[in-house]
């Protein structure tokens, strides 16, 4: 099985939010959770051991992270009930069991702190500079959220429900025949998010997963009940269900993904247009547009334009806190061992193959 690639992480408008406590309680045989500042190697870390479990034949799902996502924030050993994590800010994470299922590695040990001390200005400075970034980001957020409201208002008053409702009913039919082979396990990931790199959907793991996609043409969260019907039903027949909520509205589903049928619901629009060919199309956009006055839909044109101006806003402002983040990270690199960190992701891969 090829690698997949999810988040736990999303810039959302109510900030930073978060699904990595997820990985605790113990849930996981062996969560490794890694600590340690910017530039000492975390993500460089976690691909090393997701490559030795590629090379073994093991199933690996790495987890990207929100800020960066050409870099990682944990790899999850499938096989090995595994895992490794960043557990520091944003997402900190601390053991409910410690040692007996959850444990820190400590990559603070690698870094020079005398020569850390010397660089501590240009540090402080970078690091609240990108930080300032971050918040400017969510503010920009909040306020492209609010926008986003007075549409979907708009939208929800003219959508039918019940006939939606029906159309859901008979797909559950139709799909979710026989009972499934798993306990009705719901995870929550995110599949992808606003980041610095503009809105990231990674629907190529949708398609490894599930061949047999439902796509739900929806921008103003429509099909949310429907999403809820979906992932309700599929637990009630014992599969295991990938729940993937809305990165803007965290409270909100946006795709369900049940791998053990090959199937899925995802949510596309033009912010996130899918690009492959679906096995059946919703259009809910089209069944709410259709009741609505031709004042309506040129209100509608103008709140989508000034939600796309903010979304370019905070792309804009992620760019920034990326560039500062990087310069903070090039800072620390002449004081981090890097070769202690090679070392001691040797250690934990044998450690694993060894389990």
């Amino acid at each position: 099985m090829k690698p997949v690639y999810f988040f736990l992480g999303a810039n959302s408008e109510e900030g930073f939010f978060s699904l990595y406590d997820q990985l605790l309680g113990g849930r996981l045989d062996d969560l490794m959770i890694l600590k340690g500042g910017p530039g000492c190697g975390k993500s460089t870390f976690m691909r090393r051991v997701g490559a030795a479990m590629e090379r073994a034949g093991e199933r690996v799902v790495y987890i990207n992270c929100s800020g960066d996502p050409d870099s990682l924030d944990a790899a999850i050993f499938l096989d090995r009930n595994a895992a490794i994590v960043d557990g520091t800010s944003p997402h900190v994470l601390e053991p409910t069991y410690a040692v007996a299922s959850e444990r820190y590695v400590d990559l603070t040990r690698f870094y020079d702190v005398d020569a850390a001390k010397v660089r501590r200005a240009e540090i402080v400075a970078l690091s609240d500079e990108y930080r300032a970034h971050y918040r400017s980001a969510y503010r920009i957020l909040r306020a492209m959220g609010e926008v986003e409201s007075e549409r979907r208002v708009a939208m929800h008053a003219q959508m039918d429900f019940s006939k939606l409702r029906r159309r859901t009913d008979g797909i559950l039919a139709r799909e979710l025949r026989g009972e499934g082979g798993g306990s009705g396990r719901v995870d929550r990931a995110f599949l992808g998010g606003v980041t610095h790199r503009g809105e990231i959907c990674r629907f190529d793991t949708v398609e490894a997963l599930c061949p047999r996609i439902y796509a739900i043409i929806d921008s103003a969260g429509l099909g949310n009940e429907m999403l809820e019907t979906v992932v309700q039903a599929a637990q009630a027949k014992h599969f295991d269900i990938i729940a993937c909520p809305n990165p803007d509205r965290p409270r909100e589903l946006h795709h369900v993904l049940i791998p053990e049928k090959g199937l899925a619901f995802i949510t596309t629009n033009a912010r996130n247009p899918y690009g492959g060919k679906p096995y059946r199309r919703l259009r809910l956009d089209a069944m709410a547009e259709e009741k609505l006055t031709r004042a309506q839909k040129a209100k509608l044109r103008f709140t989508r334009r000034v939600e796309a101006s903010l979304l370019d806003e905070a792309v804009g402002a992620l760019s920034d806190a990326k560039k500062a983040h990087d310069a903070l990270e090039n800072a620390y690199h002449p004081c981090v061992d890097f070769e202690g960190v090679t070392a001691l992701a040797k250690r934990e891969i044998n450690r694993l193959l060894r389990q």
